[in-house]
């Protein structure tokens, strides 16, 4: 006995139980080590074991991993604590079908068909991975607060191979009794038409409320699976004549006579959901006996109302069919042909014949209306085709003119259009490669141009998605790189060669010095000129070169002497000289150097390159000087010459016309050389 609170393996806490089943218990349980919520199903005390038993619950295990799928509750881990075996899953937040048929009694229509479809699709992703329910039953399909069904409890399920049949003891029926199929029922080997049997009795009773098939025992039911017809469902009762249709052929005897795939059930479902009104489906019962009167046992209350996960509860223990019960089967369908064989050695009245129309080419719905009028029935299969327009008949069995029995059916071969071809991933080929082999697939190829960094003309995306089933002749657009996106050529000439280069490698273009002159005014290294204008567009793959002119410098000359000069004069002789000049500042108060320049870096005298900066210091007292009374062009001069610039020139009618009236800061304020000094200046006559 495990209790509460006990942790697996250090990580998977049993937090309450949910319910048992016919070989485990389940619990709602924490993983502590991701902490999230799942459902942890252990094995039973007296099966572990059972080796046996053991094999089967790690199959069960190794099956449900493998499934992936937003309609399959996901399984997280299997693991074994000394002699007790458990399974980790997914905790689903919902109640069960089973407990909503309980509530609810029939559900909706549409409701029904969404439940169903998504059976479906879950259904189908399992079958593709070679895995079979063998269990499909409203206790096993659990609905979450999102209305989105999950599908659980493959415990029983196995690998369609012949690796995993001996799995299974040879004759053991299992699944729930009212659910299982008529071959399910006899031992026989299953196929993937068998999970769609059960899949519509759960339609059945979703939309009535009601099994179609129940007795006194299961040994009755199970003999109404292989020999009573399933009781049809009456359109007047709000089943639409396209549901019913799609019912009845998943409860047909012979599993060939079914869907053959979940895939196509979903699909007929979903044209249901469009043409409730067109019955897709017209078929001449296969049950190999006669129906008896079915008793309705009264409802049994679920042993676990309130569960919300995967419990894998069965409403019938799962078992074999015993010798007696094989026996009584045997009677049924011994009774059932030798019933069929007196019938039809010994007709009672002639049975009027009927000559067949010619339906090639009509509408499926014109078709199957003049074939009922006429007192026949029809069988419709659908077919792709190249030639024929789609919902059209394609051809037809008898042929026409032909004479049938009142009441047989006319074999009908619909047209579904052209064959679908599974969309190849050709994302990364060259668009040549890529229309070659996609028009080989008989699909029609446009190309949409988009500039992207992989290399041009590949192809960077496929629209619809590689793998999507499309029709042939269908139109796929391929998304075709144009190569990076071209740049607008920046402005190189005054740049270094070294910053135009890193210019070059960010935008994607070549950098190509085509010629190294002397410019007088332009220091080396710099360039002067270049061939591909600013501002034109080119392509950012390095294809582009842009030839350069690079200035070696204007030549040598001697940096002349200006020790001792004002700051104007020596700016004017620098200038002559083919130099630019830098200014800096040195305080002096009371120097007699004062607004002289006092050294030159280069120092005078020293060759320099033409067009390189000469760096003047100047000699300041680190006051404003008085400029009251002078000109504007006078003060600024002597502002200059003390190391600041003028900064707001503010007229005023105090003093003379057009003269300075006061500074600000006022003159003798201490203040650091390069600093602004604003200006009052007379403007009733202004300069």
């Amino acid at each position: 006995m495990i209790d509460s609170a006990h942790v697996f393996n250090n990580r998977y806490r049993l937090d309450n139980k949910l319910g048992e089943g016919g070989m485990a218990t389940v619990y709602c349980g924490t993983d502590t080590l991701l902490r999230r919520r799942v459902a942890i199903k252990v094995l039973r005390a007296d099966y572990a074991s059972d080796q046996e038993f053991v094999r089967r619950f790690y199959q069960e295990a190794e099956s449900a991993a493998k499934l992936s799928h937003p309609n399959i509750v996901n399984t997280y881990d299997v693991g074994r604590e000394g002699n007790t075996y458990y399974i980790v899953m997914e905790l689903v937040d919902g109640p069960s079908l089973a407990e909503i048929i309980t509530a609810d009694g029939r559900l909706p229509e549409p409701v029904a068909l969404d439940y169903a479809a998504q059976v479906c699709n879950g259904l189908a992703y399992a079958h593709r991975q070679g895995l079979l329910h063998r269990d499909i039953k409203p206790a096993n399909i659990l609905i979450t607060k999102d209305d989105v069904v999950k599908l659980s409890d493959f415990g029983i399920a196995r690998a369609v191979s012949q690796q995993t049949m001996t799995m299974t003891r040879p004759g053991m029926v299992m699944g729930s009794v009212y659910y299982l199929s008529p071959e399910q029922a006899q031992g026989l080997e299953l196929t993937e038409a068998s999970d769609l049997y059960s899949v519509g009795i759960v339609l059945y009773q979703m939309l009535t409320g009601k099994l179609p098939f129940t007795g006194e025992s299961p040994v009755t039911v199970a003999l109404k699976h292989i020999s009573d017809p399933a009781p049809a469902l009456d359109p007047s009762a709000g089943v639409s004549p396209a549901l019913a249709s799609i019912v009845s052929k998943l409860l047909q005897k012979q599993p060939e006579n079914r869907f053959g795939s979940a895939s196509e059930v979903a699909s007929a479902l979903r044209e249901a959901r469009e043409r409730p009104s067109f019955a897709a489906y017209s078929l001449v019962d296969d049950a190999p006996g006669y129906g008896t009167i079915a008793v309705q046992p009264p409802p049994r209350r679920s042993r676990l109302p309130d569960r919300r996960v995967d419990t894998f509860e069965e409403e019938e223990p799962r078992r074999g069919l015993s010798p007696w019960l094989v026996a009584a089967l045997a009677l049924v369908l011994i009774g059932a042909a030798a019933v069929g064989y007196v019938m039809s050695a010994h007709p009672f009245t002639p049975v009027p014949q009927i000559a067949v129309a010619n339906y090639v080419n009509q509408p499926d719905a014109q078709a199957q209306k003049a074939i009922v009028n006429a007192g026949l029935t029809y069988k419709a299969t659908r077919q792709t085709s190249d030639t024929v327009a789609p919902n059209h008949v394609i051809r037809q069995d008898p042929a026409a003119g032909s004479k049938i029995a009142r009441g047989a059916a006319v074999q009908l071969v619909i047209s579904s259009g052209p064959p679908t071809v599974g969309l190849r991933d050709v994302v990364g080929y060259t668009l040549d490669d890529a229309q070659k082999d996609l028009t080989g697939d008989k699909l029609n190829v446009a190309v949409v141009q988009k500039f992207d960094p992989s290399p041009k003309d590949s192809v960077i995306d496929e629209r619809p998605k590689p793998g999507t089933k499309v029709r042939q002749n269908a139109k796929v657009t391929l998304v075709v790189s144009q190569g990076p996106a071209p740049i607008k050529m920046p402005h190189l000439a005054g740049l270094t060669l070294d910053q135009a280069r890193q210019i070059a490698a960010k935008d994607g273009f070549t950098i190509n010095v085509s010629e190294r002159a002397a410019f007088p005014n332009i220091p080396p290294n710099v360039i002067e000129s270049q061939d591909v204008p600013a501002g034109v567009q080119v392509p950012s793959d390095h294809s582009t070169t842009v030839n350069v002119v690079v200035s070696s410098g204007g030549g040598l000359t001697n940096v002349p002497n200006l020790i001792g000069s004002d700051l104007a004069s020596a700016q004017s002789q620098l200038t002559s000289a083919g130099f630019s000049a830098a200014i800096g500042y040195l305080v002096e108060p009371g120097s007699p150097n004062n607004g002289q320049v006092i050294a030159l870096d280069p120092q005078p005298g020293t060759p320099a390159e033409k067009g390189s900066t000469v760096r003047m210091t100047l000699s300041v007292p680190g006051e404003v000087p008085d400029t009251n009374g002078m000109t504007i062009e006078q003060a600024k001069a002597q502002l200059a010459g003390f190391g600041y610039t003028v900064g707001n020139v503010t007229p005023t009618t105090e003093g003379a016309s057009g003269r300075v009236v006061r500074t600000e800061p006022e003159a003798g304020t201490k203040l650091a050389p390069g600093s602004p000094v604003n200006i009052y200046v007379n403007n009733s006559n202004p300069p």
